[in-house]
């Protein structure tokens, strides 16, 4: 697939951005802001002038080269857990950062296929994300090979943490967590 063509995005715009609903918009920011460097883009942010209690109907962060977009959760709304990979550099330091303001580790860094590591946390908001680092340089290419791929008699802790944590997933409203 040619991924080289511009698509109907604007210039600079990717063309899946993801969408974050929560307790606590600008607390959520502050805290991407810590943890991956987010840098609030002040032009989209919009309060909800017809709730008229200061809470944010829009607004956006961009963390590296993608966008996510933030909404303060109304009343009434579901809890809407979600799922973000990030690509980093040094996924303990960016779960070192993320537990100090409240996160909770679900998988610590491990290895992963290709050489390249991942770790997973679930931030105070109860959103799950997915620390992927690049493989190293000089580290060999591997190519998916499902006619030999043997599955392991136990599954590791890369599979039990994530099938754990979405199983025990709880709407954090009403919880200690400060927002």
């Amino acid at each position: 697939m040619d991924t080289s063509q511009a698509g109907p995005q604007p210039a600079g715009a990717h063309t899946v951005n993801a969408f974050v609903v929560v307790d606590g918009a600008d607390a959520f920011m502050a805290f991407l802001a810590d943890v991956f460097g987010a840098v609030e883009n002040l032009d989209a942010r919009s309060p909800d002038m017809f709730a008229g209690d200061g809470t944010l109907i829009h607004a956006e962060v961009n963390i590296g080269d993608s966008l996510v977009m933030v909404v303060d959760r109304k009343t009434d709304w579901p809890f809407l857990p979600a799922l973000l990979q990030v690509w980093v550099v040094d996924p303990a330091e960016t779960l070192r950062r993320a537990t100090a303001r409240g996160a909770r580790v679900v998988t610590e860094v491990s290895p992963f296929y290709g050489g390249s590591d991942i770790a997973r946390f679930q931030d105070p908001w109860g959103n799950l994300w997915w620390l992927f680092s690049p493989a190293p340089d000089g580290a060999p290419d591997q190519e998916w090979d499902a006619e030999s791929w043997e599955a392991p008699a136990e599954p590791d802790p890369v599979y039990t943490t994530v099938v754990d944590a979405l199983r025990d997933l709880k709407d954090p409203r009403g919880s200690s967590i400060p927002l």
